[in-house]
């Protein structure tokens, strides 16, 4: 019998190991050598190693503190600077707000007590003109006009003709987007203070009245010095004011009825000092 008919050794072949044609059992994987130490590495040979990665983030429950802003973000020296500052500014708004409420407010005795005071304050930079609020505000087109005597240099004596300030005024405002304080209320206030100072007869009723009469003359004859109404090596001697007042038409649909004929009020011929004579600033 050969070795092909020794039951079922013959077919399969021996299990055993060592036996030719089994294939050997499988063995553990070799240990990794150790890697060479570096050179530069001060560890010494065996530490664990050290681990290079970020430290992690904080707890994400925790709040970050929020910068600080504002005042609260300068140093002691200029927050302290910083109050100082806004405490004056406060003094000085409530200062002038409860001046003005004395002004515009019905007399009483602290306006009557401190009334100088209050003018002081008050004028002329914050008049206050409450026309606009009143029940019938003004509904009348007043113009200032005015002339000249003039000494021309051969001796001889020439009258200027009306020269319209409320319209040269006007003319300056229209399309400007930053009208002077000048071209809007100069003209106008000084002539509502002259007729709110003087009666119907061009007298004066106090004693601002003579203030009133030289701060218009003086207004007239620097306008006419810049419009060159003395002409070369003519001298301005006197000068007279006019207003000229007319009911603004009222509009279409209102049944209301007015005259729209203007009314004149020319005031007499007043007499320019010497020192004014050259520009109206003595």
């Amino acid at each position: 019998m050969d070795a092909y008919d020794e039951g079922s050794h013959a077919r399969h072949g021996w299990t055993g190991p060592g036996v030719p044609g089994d294939p050997a059992p499988p063995s553990a994987p070799p240990a990794s050598a150790p890697a060479p130490a570096d050179r530069d590495d001060p560890r010494p040979s065996g530490a664990p190693p050290t681990s290079s990665a970020a430290p992690p983030p904080p707890d994400a429950d925790t709040p970050l503190p929020e910068p600080r802003t504002g005042v609260a973000a300068l140093s002691l020296r200029h927050q302290i600077a910083a109050v100082v500052a806004l405490g004056i500014v406060a003094v000085v708004v409530c200062a002038h707000i409860g001046m003005t409420f004395l002004h515009v407010a019905p007399a009483n005795t602290v306006s009557k007590e401190h009334a100088k005071t209050i003018e002081d304050w008050i004028y002329p930079e914050f008049e206050q003109n409450w026309k606009l609020f009143a029940p019938n505000p003004l509904q009348q087109d007043i113009s200032v006009q005015t002339r000249a005597e003039v000494l021309t240099p051969d001796g001889g004596v020439r009258t200027t003709g009306w020269y319209d300030l409320s319209a040269e005024d006007g003319r300056a405002i229209d399309g400007n987007l930053l009208p002077s304080h000048t071209q809007q209320n100069e003209l106008r206030r000084a002539w509502d203070f002259f007729v709110a100072t003087h009666d119907g007869e061009d007298r004066p009723t106090g004693m601002r009245g003579t203030l009133a009469e030289s701060y218009l003359r003086r207004i007239m004859v620097m306008r006419l010095d810049r419009s060159d109404a003395a002409g070369p090596g003519g001298v301005v001697d006197r000068i007279q004011v006019r207003s000229r007042t007319a009911d603004v038409p009222p509009p279409e649909w209102s049944e209301e009825e007015v005259s729209t004929k203007p009314v004149y009020r020319t005031l007499p011929w007043w007499p320019v000092p010497e020192d004014e004579a050259r520009g109206g600033i003595g």
